[in-house]
């Protein structure tokens, strides 16, 4: 696996500019990509620890822009759901629910984008089934994010607020993931060595995913976060067709 370090680093910053300019995203990326390269039970606990390091990264370099109840209210939101996430993962097939999944995101996206910004959520009333859908797709495929994109954009948050709310987020929500993989014996020296060597190139594409999120406008951020959803739902359409 040493011959392979490079590969990793190569990855991972690809995934941490996804997820420093966008505030979401990485994880349909790192995984899938890092697995090919090394065990995903070390794959997994490497991308997290990565997680953890860009959300920490954003929550103080953003602290201004961060808003904690709204971050605080989808995280609790979050974790009713996660049991019905673990039992969606055993009782239905996964590839009826992802090519679902990945169809109702690609349909929503194309709505909201020709709808030009019209759709909007006035209040944050809804905010607890964002994150209750949030908390499902991530007991069953760590896949916390989209629901949480959705939210943020109907909301209307600015780029700055919804990445450092996303990163305010993410980063109890992955330091929980994280326990759970040492409770389970999968943080690993090998997890820690890949890990560390990949710490410049995460302090890399944190600076570049930056530099890409300052030169959007609003208006074009919000288009972002729709074709990036987009992508979501076509690599999950490709992963339930390869079943």
């Amino acid at each position: 696996m040493p011959e392979h370090r490079a590969a990793v680093a190569a990855v991972i910053f690809l995934a941490t500019v996804i997820r420093s300019a966008l505030g979401f995203g990485e994880a349909l990326v790192a995984v899938p990509l890092l697995a090919l390269l090394l065990p995903v039970e070390v794959a997994a606990p490497v991308a997290v620890l990565v997680s953890i390091t860009v959300a920490l990264a954003g929550v103080v370099l953003d602290w201004t822009e961060l808003r904690l109840h709204d971050a605080g209210r989808l995280v609790l939101a979050t974790l009713p759901g996660i049991p019905l996430g673990l039992w969606l993962l055993k009782a239905v097939a996964e590839p009826v629910v992802k090519a679902l999944l990945g169809s109702l995101i690609i349909l929503f996206s194309l709505y909201a984008l020709a709808g030009s910004g019209r759709h909007r959520l006035r209040n944050d009333r809804t905010a607890w089934l964002f994150g209750f859908l949030a908390g499902i797709l991530g007991g069953a495929y760590g896949m916390n994010g989209p629901p949480l994109a959705v939210f943020g954009a109907l909301r209307g948050w600015t780029p700055g607020h919804f990445r450092a709310t996303l990163q305010g987020y993410f980063l109890p929500a992955s330091i929980v993931g994280m326990g759970g993989y040492w409770m389970a014996g999968l943080w690993t020296p090998a997890v820690n060595r890949f890990y560390l060597f990949s710490l410049p190139a995460v302090a890399a594409g944190i600076l570049l995913g930056r530099v890409i999120a300052k030169r959007l406008n609003p208006k074009n951020f919000t288009v972002a976060v729709y074709v990036a959803l987009m992508g979501i739902g076509a690599i999950l359409l490709l992963q339930a067709a390869r079943f």
